[in-house]
């Protein structure tokens, strides 16, 4: 009966739909405190999650979170904190899948097929240690007694490295269901640019960048300031003065011509050359 149960949610959890917020290889990079002391101190580590993940309630406790046949029967609801100490200290393996499997359950979350490689990859080489060590001691041949040492060395590095990543999964995903990673404190927000569509063609020089050589639009050509005013046809001819220059001598319109001051009018053709004076005109000394 309880393997069908066991089988039975095994199957829904491939049915999840949510993910861990990390894999087991990136827990390291994440957390990598929480990594080291699951690892020097993994009993402690899995007390303290386990608590966590029934919102320290011990009300709730159950041996093995209720997933073993023994859980429920050890009388737990009496003493939980004791029962609770017992099992993440004489069942340290139980007691970290047991918190993994009531996070599952609880968060709708399915292990992905890395994860899965890791775990069983672990659970494999447990076996084939326990085999050949069973192997060596009804032959007792020294070859497969070193390879089953071998085999027991390999097996323990991959169980104490994997159950410290797998405590920290478990760590941050109750970070994100408690909240506790919190919105960044607010800032100055930088300082923005507008960038021209020819930026990457024309990058900007240190400091002031040179004024725009694109026009902005077909036919349209920015001009530098002051604006450049086209020069007379007789600028060279006549340069003009040292403050300003004289007036264009071109008409504005047919038979109008631009006068000077004082004006200059052409005389007649009878006009005099030189006009005498007046009788009376005296000469100042």
């Amino acid at each position: 009966m309880a393997s069908e149960i066991q089988m039975k949610n095994i199957q829904l959890r491939q049915n999840y739909q949510n993910f861990w917020q990390t894999d087991l290889m990136n827990t390291m990079e994440l957390d990598p405190l929480y990594c080291c002391f699951a690892c020097w101190g993994g009993p402690c580590a899995s007390y303290l999650l386990r608590r966590r993940a029934l919102y320290n309630d011990m009300k709730r406790y159950k041996c093995c979170a209720g997933y073993m046949p023994c859980s429920g029967k050890c009388k737990e609801n009496k003493c939980p904190e004791f029962c609770l100490c017992t099992e993440v200290f004489c069942c340290f393996g139980n007691s970290v899948a047991s918190t993994r499997f009531l996070l599952q359950d609880e968060l709708n979350i399915q292990t992905t097929k890395c994860d899965n490689c890791i775990i069983a990859f672990m659970l494999c080489l447990q076996q084939v240690a326990c085999i050949f060590s069973f192997v060596a001691m009804i032959i007792g041949n020294d070859e497969i007694r070193e390879a089953a040492h071998i085999l027991n060395c390999l097996a323990d590095i991959a169980y104490c490295s994997v159950c410290p990543c797998m405590q920290t999964q478990h760590k941050i995903e109750m970070d994100k269901r408690d909240r506790m990673f919190g919105p960044r404190p607010m800032t100055i927000p930088p300082v923005q640019f507008m960038l021209r569509t020819d930026y990457h063609q024309n990058p900007p020089m240190d400091g002031y960048p040179p004024p725009y050589q694109q026009p902005y639009a077909l036919g349209y050509v920015v001009q530098d300031y002051p604006p450049s005013v086209p020069l007379p046809p007789d600028y060279h001819q006549n340069p003009p003065m040292d403050e300003y220059p004289p007036p264009y001598q071109q008409p504005y319109a047919p038979r109008y011509v631009v006068q000077d001051y004082p004006s200059s009018v052409t005389p007649p053709p009878n006009y005099p050359s030189s006009v005498p004076p007046p009788p009376n005109y005296r000469p100042s000394c």
